[in-house]
C-alpha cells in the first residue's frame, strides 16, 4: 500500500512539472548561475561571495530574504565563515565541505545537497545555501524568520477551564503544542508537501499502536491523490480526503484548539495540520461530536450531561421552530390552544404580508445581518448587530410590517443555532432550516415529516473512511449513545469507542 501511495506521489509530482520553465534547469548540475536562472527577476533573492576563513576558496551564498532570517544568517553562517581556525588551511572546495558537513558552523545543522530540485526547495523553505561552482556541491541550512503571528488565545472557541492557546499559521510551532500535551514517542508525524505551485509542508499525525492503521493508510493515500495549485484553505484538504459527496455537513473535525486536537487523537483519530492553516483537522468525523467541547470534561459529569443535552435540545429547536411555525398557522391551526390562536391571530391583523412572505424574509434577514456582522471589523459589526436585531426589528414591528410572534419565533431559533460550538455545523443546520420552511409553505406538517426523513436519510449515507456519520446511533449500542448524549464519570468510561477501531482499545485500568 505505503509503494502505491509513495508511486502515486511521484506521479502526481512529475504531471505536476508539465509546463514549467525551469524543468531544465531543475537537472543540471548546481551552480551560483543556475540558482540565479531560476530565481530570476526575484527581488527577495540575496547573493553574496564569501570566502571561508579568509582564503582561497570561493562560496556563494543565497537565500530569500524574508523567508530566510538575515540577522540569524550574519550571526550563525557569515561571522563563522570568516574564523581562520575554523577554515585555515583547507586544501580545496572539497574539504571546505567536508569541515562544514563535520559540524564547523555548528550552530545550525548542514546538509549536503547535489541535487538542484533538493536546493532550491530548501532555499524556497526559508534556508540558507553555500554553493562551491567547483565541484558542483552545495551545503544547505535551514534559518526560517519567524513570518506570522505567535501562539494566543482561541478566538471562536472559547476556553473555560481548558487551555488558553491555540494554533497558529506556523507548523513547526503547531507540532511544538501537540508533543508540549502528548509526550510520547508513539505520536508519530507524517510529513509531506502537497500544491504544485504553494509546495506546503502537510503533516499527518497518528498516535502508534492506538490509531487503527487502515485509517492511517486510507489519509495517507487520499493526501497524495491532492493536486491543487496552492493548498490555502482548510477546504483544499477537507474536499480531497474526506470524499463523501455534495453535502453541507462537515466531514472533518476542525479546530484551533490544541487541547481539542490532542483528545482526538487519544480517541483514536487521524489529525492533519498544514503549514499557513491556524487550525487542525481530524478524522473520522461522526455527528454527535460537532456538538461536544473539550470543556465538559473540565465540568462535574452531571452539569455536563445537562449542557450536553440542552445543545442537542437546540440543534433540533433550531432546525424545526420556524418550519413548525408556518405549518401550525398556515395548514393547522387546530393543533394550538385556543387563547394562543387568538393572539396570533391579533397580531397579524394589520400585516399585509402573508405568514410565508414574515418567516422567510425574517430568515433571509437573520443570515444577512450575521454575515455583516462577520466580514465588518469588530466595533462595526456590533454596532450593525445592534441596529438590525432592535432598532430595525423593533421598528418593523410597530411599523406592523412583521407579527411580533414571527419576530420571537426566528429570533429563538437563530439563538438555539447559537449553542453549536462547530460552526460548520451550525451552518449546514441554518441551511436545513431554511430548507424545511419551504418544505412546510408547500405541504404543511406533512412536508416536514418529509424533510426530516430525507435529512436522516442523507445523513445515514455517509461516511468516513468507512466509520458511519450517524455513529453511534446507527450502530446500536446502547452504551456508546449514552457516552453521547451524557457525560459519565471518567472512571466509569473504560473503553474508546468501538467505531474507531483502535488497535487498544482500552483506556484505562
Amino acid at each position: 500500500m505505503l509503494d502505491a501511495v509513495m508511486k502515486l506521489f511521484k506521479a502526481r509530482k512529475k504531471h505536476s512539472s508539465d509546463g514549467d520553465g525551469t524543468d531544465g534547469l531543475m537537472s543540471a548540475p548546481i551552480s551560483s548561475e543556475a540558482v540565479k536562472k531560476v530565481f530570476a527577476d526575484c527581488g527577495d533573492l540575496e547573493l553574496r561571495t564569501v570566502r571561508p576563513g579568509g582564503g582561497e576558496v570561493k562560496a556563494e551564498l543565497c537565500y530569500l530574504d524574508g523567508p530566510a532570517d538575515a540577522r540569524a544568517i550574519g550571526r550563525d553562517i557569515i561571522r563563522p565563515l570568516t574564523d581562520k581556525e575554523r577554515f585555515g588551511g583547507a586544501a580545496g572546495e572539497e574539504e571546505t565541505v567536508r569541515r562544514l558537513l563535520d559540524g564547523a558552523l555548528f550552530a545550525v545543522p548542514c546538509r549536503e545537497r547535489r541535487s538542484m530540485a533538493e536546493l532550491v526547495g530548501d532555499i524556497l523553505r526559508g534556508g540558507c545555501a553555500l554553493i562551491f561552482d567547483g565541484i558542483g556541491v552545495a551545503c544547505s541550512y535551514e534559518i526560517k524568520s519567524r513570518i506570522g503571528r505567535g501562539v494566543d488565545k482561541p478566538e471562536n472557541e472559547k476556553a473555560i477551564k481548558g487551555a488558553k492557546d491555540s494554533f497558529c499559521e506556523t507548523y513547526r510551532l503547531n507540532t511544538a503544542l501537540i508533543r508540549a500535551r502528548l509526550r510520547s514517542a508513539d505520536v508519530k508525524i507524517r510529513e509531506s508537501s502537497v500544491g504544485r505551485r504553494s509546495d506546503t509542508k502537510v503533516g499527518l499525525v497518528y498516535i502508534e499502536g492506538l490509531t487503527s492503521g487502515e485509517f492511517v493508510k486510507e489519509a495517507e493515500k487520499r493526501l497524495a491523490r491532492i493536486d491543487i495549485d496552492g493548498l490555502l484553505t482548510t477546504g483544499d484538504v477537507e474536499e480531497y480526503v474526506a470524499e463523501s459527496g455534495p453535502t453541507p455537513f462537515p466531514q472533518m473535525l476542525t479546530t484551533e484548539r490544541p487541547d481539542k486536537f490532542c483528545m482526538g487523537l487519544l480517541e483514536g483519530r487521524v489529525g492533519i495540520i498544514a503549514d499557513g492553516l491556524p487550525c487542525g483537522l481530524m478524522l473520522p468525523a461522526v455527528m454527535g461530536e460537532f456538538i461536544k467541547v473539550p470543556d465538559d470534561h473540565a465540568e462535574h459529569f452531571a452539569v455536563a450531561s445537562m449542557v450536553t443535552l440542552l445543545r442537542f435540545a437546540a440543534a433540533a429547536l433550531s432546525l424545526i421552530m420556524p418550519a413548525l411555525y408556518v405549518a401550525v398557522t398556515m395548514y393547522h391551526q387546530g393543533m394550538m390552544p385556543t387563547k394562543l390562536m387568538l393572539s396570533v391571530i391579533r397580531s397579524r391583523q394589520d400585516v399585509p404580508f402573508s405568514t410565508m412572505g414574515e418567516v422567510l424574509s425574517m430568515l433571509v434577514a437573520f443570515e444577512l445581518l450575521q454575515e455583516a456582522g462577520l466580514r465588518l471589523p469588530k466595533s462595526i459589526g456590533e454596532t450593525v448587530s445592534i441596529i438590525g436585531a432592535l432598532i430595525v426589528g423593533q421598528s418593523a414591528v410597530e411599523a406592523k410590517l412583521l407579527s411580533p410572534a414571527v419576530v420571537i419565533v426566528v429570533a429563538l431559533a437563530g439563538i438555539t443555532g447559537y449553542t453549536m460550538p462547530d460552526q460548520d455545523m451550525a451552518a449546514a443546520l441554518r441551511l436545513c432550516r431554511l430548507g424545511l420552511t419551504v418544505l412546510a409553505v408547500v405541504c404543511g406538517m406533512f412536508g416536514i415529516v418529509a424533510g426530516v426523513i430525507m435529512t436522516v436519510y442523507h445523513l445515514s449515507t455517509l461516511e468516513t473512511f468507512g466509520v458511519p456519520y450517524t455513529a453511534p446511533f446507527s450502530e446500536g449500542n446502547a452504551g456508546e449513545i449514552l457516552q453521547t448524549l451524557l457525560r459519565f464519570p471518567l472512571k466509569s468510561v473504560k473503553y474508546r469507542k468501538a467505531y474507531m477501531r483502535t488497535e487498544n482499545r482500552r483506556k484505562q485500568k
